[in-house]
């Protein structure tokens, strides 16, 4: 394990690397649409926690570094939402800005919520459950984004449903979540193949009808934390058994 300060470096290097330098070249030198960059931002965001997990001995450091990425970028977001060319170089939906401002600190809230608890709680065993939580929001996510936008035409109507969701997009929520659980839990976790199948056809549809029902953005939150309260009798069971 690197020292604390070097691994929150690391991470913080990462962050402005795939969060900030990434979108802006994309947007630069490709003729990627705007929702395709968002989105890669969006999984490399995810693919964060595999830092998180690997860079730190003790969870509490690591739910310390989560938070190097807001002290830092929300104040300069803030700043910046006022001039034109944050609209012109940043992915901001919303209309008066502030979007990714939120969804950055859902994220690190997640992290920390599900660090704090799936390793400083119930320990190290634990652990890989992270991983498998915020590999299913963000390549499910993702997916759905995508899918539900360019091929999606069956839409689904109803007052709790928040925005133009379609059947399409929910589809490619839980098929994605089912592989993002499977293939951490088998190349990640080192779990047998019918152990990762299984819990992947546990968690996977519970993701896809929690990110359906999440309104504004909250998705980012509910979808990792649904994900691993789904999966702890499975991991109880396979603590037991030794799987």
């Amino acid at each position: 394990m690197l020292d604390p300060l070097r691994a929150a470096a690391i991470l913080f290097g990462y962050y402005v690397l795939t969060l900030f330098l990434l979108p802006l070249a994309l947007r630069a030198f490709t003729p990627v649409p705007r929702e395709v960059a968002r989105k890669v931002q969006h999984v490399a965001y995810a693919l964060s926690v595999f830092l998180l997990l690997g860079l730190f001995q003790h969870w509490y450091q690591a739910v310390t570094a989560s938070f190097v990425l807001v002290v830092v970028a929300y104040p300069v977001l803030a700043w910046w939402e006022g001039r034109p060319s944050y609209r012109r170089l940043l992915n901001d939906r919303s209309a008066r800005g502030g979007e990714l401002r939120r969804q950055m600190l859902y994220v690190q809230l997640a992290f920390a919520l599900l660090i704090a608890v799936f390793w400083g709680l119930l320990g190290p065993a634990w652990r890989p459950l992270i991983a498998v939580a915020v590999m299913a929001w963000g390549f499910g996510d993702a997916a759905a984004a995508l899918v539900g936008k360019y091929c999606g035409r069956l839409r689904i109507v109803h007052r709790a449903v928040d925005g133009a969701k379609t059947l399409e997009g929910t589809g490619a929520m839980v098929a994605f979540a089912a592989l993002a659980v499977f293939l951490t839990l088998f190349f990640y976790a080192g779990q047998t193949w019918w152990v990762s199948l299984a819990a992947a056809a546990l968690a996977a549809p519970v993701a896809g009808v929690v990110e359906l029902f999440s309104r504004r953005g909250l998705d980012t939150l509910t979808v990792p934390l649904a994900t691993a309260a789904a999966l702890v009798p499975w991991f109880l069971l396979a603590i037991v058994q030794g799987w």
